[in-house]
């Protein structure tokens, strides 16, 4: 009690002024933490100010009271500071939107699939039923399911089923036919599923997209609605920053007016989906950049999932020999739109899975990039990697870009689809780090859930929730917790180009930073999924927590 009643009187006397020089007026000082700043160096400090919502200044409690004062102040009383989370792969737009969608995650069979689609009937009256988050591989029959219940009980209603991982859809009769599917567009073999010479309302990759687009858009005022309560699930989990791996014109621009009327807060980096429309809009002028939105990355895809089974494997699936994947996007199309994001100043970001894909993306960017290089190509969940092209990541200075809960949420199943030799190779994610000396983080989300605290743990801990398997999955590819702070933080950033203006906690950095009640640098590692965010601030302003 007397250390703090002496630690108060100190501070008194820093605000009033007692020194009598002249302090420099900012907008918020925050004094009394243990604040990581992430920098180059890791350093830990007590106190930082900000003006015109950036940081000015980090030091002491005494350099900082003492230099500056404030229209603002927060007293962290000894409480974890660390930069706002950024998600380095994640669907925002889709998340919003799949808000008012029929949850199916934790679904333990088709039966339960079907149950909570007859409860959830009138809850959503739209002219569609669409539901998301099924998982055959965590039910007891593990193949997967047919449209013939569906059609059943819903003959008029048209029904969209989207898998968890969004590569594969099942679609009643009335959905397929409303869809224009048939006839109207070549698919690859295996995109849509028929066995018996009869559709079963299975699609995957290309033509799960065309079903999932066949779906009519709600209503701007719905958009909106759903964009501000993504918005705000975000800040709540201590987001700060996303990169939506994947828009569209329409939604970029309808995105970027949202942000231009402060209504949308959240720091958002867009890849782009390689369309006519976004090519001639934004390619070939060049990035495009705001405070809050950053446009300068192609997204690609070579294959498709693990979980679907349609992810680009060399040898057959172990428990599916007679196939090998699907590649999404032909040769010839990936080689074009690297030559012309080449040419204009553009990332390129390719979705890659199997070990097949991975080769392949890498060996077409390294007939681009040559050598060791700062463009920062990325590959995107780079879940299975041949030891043999490990190092063309560094050979090509090609960033990778994973998700530290797709280990924790396939590890039940994901030796069963590669074997117990391909298993070793996958989520290799210390392996990956080694090669250029960082790695980028995320969710996935809406696949995974949002909490980068989850993508924390489980880049440390390699366990799941409840703290299985005991000595963590693969632990040898864990990160360390220094390295899994910077993945969801200052590398985050780097891998689209934004690391001088966030990130992390240092002077001339916009100031984006969360408030936790638990420092989970130090803490038990069970406990870090018991973190919460206490407070989330976007350029200096409180976006979440209490006033």
């Amino acid at each position: 009690m007397r250390c703090q009643f002496i630690l108060s009187i100190f501070i008194f006397f820093l605000f009033s002024d007692c020194f009598g020089q002249m302090k420099e007026r900012t907008d918020l000082i925050v004094y009394n933490g243990k604040i990581y700043t992430v920098d180059n160096i890791y350093s830990i400090v007590e106190a930082f100010a900000v003006k015109n919502r950036k940081i000015i200044a980090v030091g002491s409690n005494y350099d900082i009271l003492k230099r500056f004062s404030a229209d603002s102040l927060i007293n962290a009383t000894g409480r974890i500071v660390i930069p706002g989370f950024i998600d380095a792969h994640c669907h925002f737009y889709g998340y919003a939107m799949g808000l008012q969608q029929v949850d199916l995650t934790g679904t333990l069979s088709f039966e339960d699939v079907l149950s909570r689609l007859k409860n959830a009937d009138k809850d959503f009256p739209g002219e569609w039923l669409v539901g998301r988050g099924w998982d055959q591989n965590t039910w007891e029959i593990k193949g997967f399911p047919d449209k013939s219940q569906l059609d059943r009980m819903f003959p008029d209603r048209p029904v969209v089923l989207i898998r968890i991982d969004g590569h594969s859809v099942l679609a009643n009769a009335e959905a397929i036919k409303r869809s224009g599917i048939i006839g109207k567009k070549q698919f690859s073999l295996g995109e849509i599923v028929i066995e018996d010479g009869q559709l079963t309302g299975i699609f995957c990759e290309t033509a799960a997209d065309f079903m999932k687009n066949s779906i009519p858009l709600p209503s701007t005022k719905t958009q909106i609605y759903f964009l501000g309560q993504a918005q705000l699930n975000c800040f709540s989990v201590g987001l700060t920053g996303v990169a939506d791996a994947g828009m569209d014109l329409g939604t970029i621009q309808f995105i970027d007016s949202l942000q231009q009327s402060d209504f949308i807060k959240l720091r958002i980096n867009v890849m782009l989906n390689p369309s006519k429309e976004n090519i001639t809009h934004f390619i070939e002028k060049g990035p495009y950049r705001t405070e809050i939105l950053n446009i300068r990355s192609i997204k690609l895809y070579a294959d498709g999932s693990l979980g679907s089974r349609t992810a680009l494997l060399k040898q057959p699936y172990a428990d599916a020999p007679g196939q090998t994947g699907i590649l999404v996007t032909p040769v010839n199309q990936i080689r074009e739109t690297c030559e012309l994001a080449l040419k204009n100043g553009y990332q390129v970001n390719t979705h890659a899975i199997g070990d097949s894909a991975v080769k392949l993306v890498l060996q077409i960017y390294g007939e681009f990039l040559k050598g060791k290089n700062d463009l920062r190509w990325r590959i995107e969940h780079a879940q299975v990697v041949d030891p043999e092209e490990l190092q063309l990541f560094g050979k090509f200075s090609v960033i990778p870009s994973v998700q530290a809960t797709h280990a924790t949420s396939d590890m039940y199943w994901a030796g069963d689809r590669l074997g117990k030799t391909r298993i070793k190779w996958a989520y290799s994610y210390n392996a990956l780090l080694q090669q250029n000396g960082w790695i980028a983080n995320g969710t996935d989300f809406p696949i995974e859930r949002i909490d980068p605290l989850y993508t924390f743990y489980a880049a440390v801990a390699r366990k799941d929730m409840k703290g299985f398997p005991d000595g963590g999955f693969q632990k040898e590819n864990a990160l360390t917790r220094e390295d899994a702070l910077r993945s969801v933080t200052i590398w985050a950033a780097k891998a689209s180009f934004e690391e001088t203006s966030k990130g992390s906690i240092e002077t001339g950095k916009f100031a984006d930073f969360v408030i936790l009640d638990k420092d989970i640098m130090a803490i038990p590692e069970i406990e870090i999924v018991k973190t919460k965010v206490i407070k989330t601030f976007v350029g200096g302003k409180q976006v979440y927590g209490k006033k």
